[in-house]
């Protein structure tokens, strides 16, 4: 039996100082990047904190620790945690003493590994005899641990945790499948504010409104909290982050190209009391989701699905129309983007089962609604590629997005129609993320299907169908759907003829865009052909904006003759089209008397000038640097009012804005600003020249920033 001196236990609440050992916490954590003086921690990992007491304590059987989190914190729900040191605890928090010295008492306290994450409150009890005195020693914030083997969100190698979750900058994938571009993204997770913005955006979530205890109970499971994080990101169905908008003028906002990191977006959000940011399309979405996500400890990533279809009544077929003309028809609500922009985060699926484990699909765009909210996933990258359409969450949108079929119809009348072009290919390609460690691209399109065409892929696609209740293209009926390589799959006839346009030279903004149409006559037969050539300005979704161009021609083919029509479309009838985008769709409907029409199509992203950006001398923490950047005006006449602008976590705290007032017609500027680095290790900088004459000119260079020697 321990004999209590309860002089001491009582002088032992009046602490002189509680020492949170931040520096090495934070190192030992994995969270000294974070720009917070608070203690963050994660969760099934020990942190050590010192008491300072004012006097000699004899025993400490009596000292109970209590942790808390949310605004109700319960320990039924796991919310609050009551443990005794030396004792551990039935809710898994632990606290054992360490080599201490007089009046200072060591400690060492332990979370479980699936520990609720957010802002705790660490409580401490002393009981002396029947009177019960406490003591809040502080606050700290627990994150989820990929470093723990048993935090469900571990990842067993140490170069993606530091990609997927330290990695602070990153590439996404934009453009077309026959020319995709990189666009560097300032994630930012450890700028100052960002963790705390956040827990802000758990905080703002309708589940949290509807039941605060609830919903704070459930941020143990990174399946909850993503998805969450999903629904939270968008504003439709509450104040989030980012309000989307796809057409139309963005003069009430910023327009979503001008975009180039997450930081600028989430502290706008904040600062305006959590009134929606105007503008964002999915890149956006996808872009803040990332840095949310990896902010609170879940490895995460962006990807690209390039011939990303949206598949509004999930039949698993994507039906366009046209007209003779090759202008679009809206008969169906069913699209294909040319690019779309998801999340993947790396967790354990308890709910599925461990086959299910591993990277999770998460789409923060609000597209459909999902149990009545605009959400989607988390959806098992392994339950995509078995076909498993019937699991949690959102699978069947998913599988669609990068599986579905898509067939071209031209519409002659009310009455008459004819399918020209069907692919069973043409949906989900190159799929596409950063490779851990540099900025190349790696593509992951097999953790998404099986090779196209495959008997396992065929076999995958049928059981999907099945699942969801498909038996017939556009209807849910008893009459068996033809599958991949059936009458389905096929145009009614053959074109005799065949086509394709190609471009003359690399396309520029600014300049002339020299194209050719080449036609064949496939057979002997003699060939009248009418030609209707269409570009039209258009959205990365494929949305038309404007038509450009319109011609018509005839032409005659001999037998298994070859023919060239070779066309231009002007910088002056595109320019006022492409002030925002730079993506052109150019269409040939080919028409003969007898036999099938012919449709060609051509994707066109123009080119930006090239924009350099030199660093004139080596980084170095604290010290100042000068970077040169030099840009041209593409065009030949002049062009006024533009703005230089710079970015990057580690190396600027908030987005450097320069005017460039003048710029005479392809003239070459050059501009300097210094940067004082702030963060140590390779770091990203963005560089984008914004003009209301064109769209945005952007650069990234990357720089080794030294520490201070």
């Amino acid at each position: 039996m321990f004999l209590i001196n309860m002089s001491c236990v009582f002088s032992a609440l009046k602490i002189g100082k509680v020492n949170w050992q931040s520096k090495l916490n934070k190192a030992a954590h994995h969270t000294s990047d974070y720009s917070s003086t608070e203690l963050i921690l994660r969760r099934g990992q020990p942190f050590n904190i010192s008491l300072n007491l004012k006097t000699t304590a004899q025993s400490w059987d009596n000292f109970t620790f209590i942790a808390s989190t949310g605004p109700s914190p319960e320990e039924s729900q796991q919310t609050k945690a009551v443990f005794s040191l030396s004792e551990e605890g039935s809710n898994g928090w632990s606290a054992t003493q360490e080599s201490s010295e007089p009046r200072c008492l060591s400690l060492s306290i332990l979370s479980p590994a699936d520990a609720v994450v957010g802002r705790y409150k660490l409580q401490l009890q002393v009981l002396a005899g029947n009177k019960l005195s406490s003591k809040v020693l502080g606050q700290f914030v627990l994150l989820f641990n990929p470093w723990c083997p048993d935090d469900d969100v571990y990842m067993a190698n140490e170069k993606e945790r530091q990609e997927y979750v330290l990695n602070d900058s990153g590439i996404i994938f934009q453009g077309v499948e026959k020319d995709i571009q990189e666009e560097a993204w300032n994630y930012g997770q450890f700028e100052e504010d960002i963790l705390d913005i956040s827990l802000a955006v758990l905080d703002r979530s309708l589940n949290h409104r509807e039941d605060p205890a609830l919903d704070v109970s459930r941020r143990n499971s990174p399946v909850y909290v993503s998805r969450v994080i999903s629904a939270t990101v968008n504003s439709n169905d509450d104040k989030g982050v980012v309000e989307g908008k796809w057409s139309g003028r963005f003069r009430s906002g910023t327009n979503p190209l001008r975009w180039s990191g997450s930081v600028t977006i989430l502290r706008r959000w904040h600062r305006a009391r959590y009134r929606p940011v105007r503008y964002g399309q999915c890149w956006v979405f996808a872009g803040v989701t990332c840095t949310v996500l990896r902010c609170l400890g879940i490895p995460t990533r962006v990807i690209t699905n390039f011939n990303s279809a949206h598949d509004k009544n999930l039949n698993l077929s994507i039906d366009k129309y046209i007209d003779v003309s090759g202008n679009n028809l809206h008969l169906s609500e069913d699209s294909v983007w040319n690019f779309h922009v998801w999340n993947e985060s790396w967790f354990v699926r308890r709910d599925l089962g461990s086959f299910y484990d591993g990277w999770q699909v998460l789409d923060a765009t609000p597209q459909e609604r999902s149990k009545g909210i605009y959400q989607c996933g988390p959806a098992s990258t392994r339950a995509i590629k078995e076909g498993d359409v019937d699991l949690d969450y959102d699978s069947p949108f998913v599988f669609a997005a990068v599986n579905a079929d898509c067939v071209t119809w031209i519409r002659y009348s009310k009455k008459r129609k004819e399918r020209i072009y069907s692919d069973t290919r043409k949906i989900g390609k190159f799929i596409s993320t950063k490779a851990v460690g540099t900025n190349a691209r790696v593509d992951v399109t097999d953790n998404y299907k099986y090779p196209e065409g495959s008997l396992k892929e065929r076999q995958v696609y049928k059981k999907a169908l099945k699942l969801l209740g498909v038996k017939r293209p556009g209807k849910r009926s008893r009459i068996p759907r033809s599958r991949r390589g059936f009458s389905r799959a096929q145009p009614a006839q053959t074109p005799s003829i065949s086509g394709k346009l190609l471009l003359d030279a690399s396309p520029v903004v600014g300049q002339d865009i020299l194209l050719t149409l080449t036609l064949k006559n496939l057979i002997s037969d003699f060939k009248t052909i009418k030609v209707k050539l269409k570009a039209s300005a258009i959205l990365y979704t494929r949305k038309p904006k404007a038509e450009i161009l319109q011609l018509h021609r005839s032409v005659k083919l001999g037998s298994e003759e070859v023919k060239e029509i070779s066309f231009k479309i002007s910088y002056s009838q595109y320019k006022n089209s492409l002030v925002d985008d730079r993506k052109i769709l150019v269409t040939a409907v080919c028409q003969m008397k007898r036999g099938a029409s012919l449709l060609v199509e051509k994707d066109i992203v123009l080119q930006d000038p090239f924009l350099t950006i030199k660093v004139l001398g080596p980084a170095m923490v604290h010290k100042p640097v000068t970077v040169e950047v030099t840009f041209t005006n593409p065009l030949c006449e002049k062009v006024t009012d533009c703005v230089l602008r710079a970015e990057g976590s580690g190396l600027l705290k908030e987005q450097l804005r320069i005017c460039v007032e003048r710029m005479a017609p392809m003239e070459t500027s050059t501009v300097e600003f210094e940067i004082i680095p702030y963060r140590s290790g390779t770091r990203q900088l963005q560089v984008d020249l914004v003009c209301t004459h064109f769209s945005d000119i952007k650069g990234f260079v990357m720089i080794h920033v030294a520490p201070t020697q």
